[in-house]
């Protein structure tokens, strides 16, 4: 038979053992976060950022205009494989993709990494066989539906909804009957038309001899009018328009402020950025050498990029970050430990500059607001 002492020393013991197994679960949940349900949404990771200090290559003294001497910069989020399409949502939070995961992410200030859409390229029961089976560059019409570069599915995809349940509405899949390669970046034009590259980096063998490859160029389109195709209604495939098939390897794609001119970036085997003016009926004309990064031995290369309000242009390049004034100037690079794919300008005042690159998010303020990502 238990004596009264002893009774009451298990009582104490079993209640501090309660105590302490509640604690534990309370320090979990603010250092990690909890995986919890939120609608459709599985938080994963808590939101803090570890602060950086990257290091700024300053070419010109007018970097100082957009660019800090000390910005504040943070690693927002990591653990991923291979980050890119960033997008700011106007609900304040920012949409990406991880693409050998075949995910579409999202991460909030307050709440960190949720899964949106999975999954959100290939969708074979078999696997895929292939480094990149996952959507990649988005952007917002100018009625706020996401648009998505589908890369490995092979197409250009709308939904009508912010809603990974909502309508999906295929706006291209074909060019003169022949299955597009792997959409990889997109921008619309005021006009409602969608422009976007079509490299080969979402097919299994990423080459120009992938056996599933049926054009023979890797080329920039035009869907015109792409902003009033009805949802869930087919493309009209006979309306896409190919305007650009010189460059080997298409990439990033972003328009100047006034629309006046389409930069497209080329990634390989010469690492380049294109200028090309824009007739008033969307068609391109007088392509010139915007840049050429030349032999660089940094990690990396161009792709994704976006523009500022002042007509400056940002882009993944060798290293980090290029920065270009609007007559393409090379004002300096914002270096990054790991090879960065794309970025988007986002928060309130679009000052922040989200960057995806390999495995991480990070974030940067910078002095000029970046462009809207959808033209009204």
């Amino acid at each position: 038979m238990e004596t009264g002492k002893s009774s009451t020393n298990k009582s104490r013991l079993l209640s501090l053992l309660l105590l302490a197994g509640f604690a534990v679960a309370c320090c979990w949940q603010l250092v990690a976060g909890w995986s919890r349900s939120r609608g459709y949404i599985e938080v994963h990771a808590a939101s803090e950022g570890l602060a950086i200090t990257p290091q700024i290559e300053r070419l010109d003294p007018s970097l100082d205009s957009l660019i800090a001497q000390r910005p504040e910069a943070f690693e927002i989020a990591k653990g991923f494989k291979w980050t890119e399409g960033p997008l700011w949502l106007p609900a304040g939070r920012l949409i990406f993709a991880d693409i050998p995961s075949n995910t579409i992410r999202i991460w909030s200030p307050d709440t960190g990494v949720s899964t949106f859409l999975s999954p959100s390229g290939y969708k074979g029961s078999a696997p895929y066989g292939g480094p990149e089976p996952g959507s990649n560059g988005m952007t917002l019409d100018a009625k706020g539906r996401l648009t998505v570069a589908g890369h490995a599915q092979r197409n250009v995809w709308r939904l009508e909804q912010l809603d990974p349940h909502a309508t999906v509405t295929i706006l291209a899949d074909t060019y003169q009957g022949k299955r597009l390669n792997s959409p990889n970046d997109l921008v619309y034009r005021s006009d409602g038309s969608l422009y976007f590259t079509d490299p080969p980096y979402g097919l299994r063998t990423q080459s120009d001899t992938d056996p599933e490859k049926k054009l023979r160029m890797n080329g920039v389109y035009r869907i015109p009018a792409a902003l009033d195709q009805k949802p869930g209604a087919p493309p009209d495939r006979a309306k896409l328009q190919l305007l650009i098939k010189s460059l080997p390897r298409p990439n990033g794609i972003a328009f100047s402020p006034d629309e006046k001119y389409l930069y497209v970036d080329n990634s390989e085997p010469e690492m380049l950025w294109m200028r090309y003016t824009v007739r008033p009926n969307g068609s391109l004309t007088d392509p010139k050498l915007f840049c050429d990064a030349g032999p660089y031995t940094h990690h990396g290369a161009p792709d994704g990029m976006k523009v500022d309000q002042q007509g400056n242009i940002y882009s993944a390049g060798p290293g980090g970050v290029w920065i270009f004034s609007p007559q393409g100037r090379h004002l300096g690079t914002i270096h990054l430990p790991v090879p960065v794919a794309n970025l988007a300008f986002g928060g309130a005042d679009h000052k922040t500059l989200y960057i995806a690159a390999s495995s991480s998010l990070y974030s940067i303020r910078v002095k000029v607001a970046g462009e809207s990502s959808h033209r009204r």
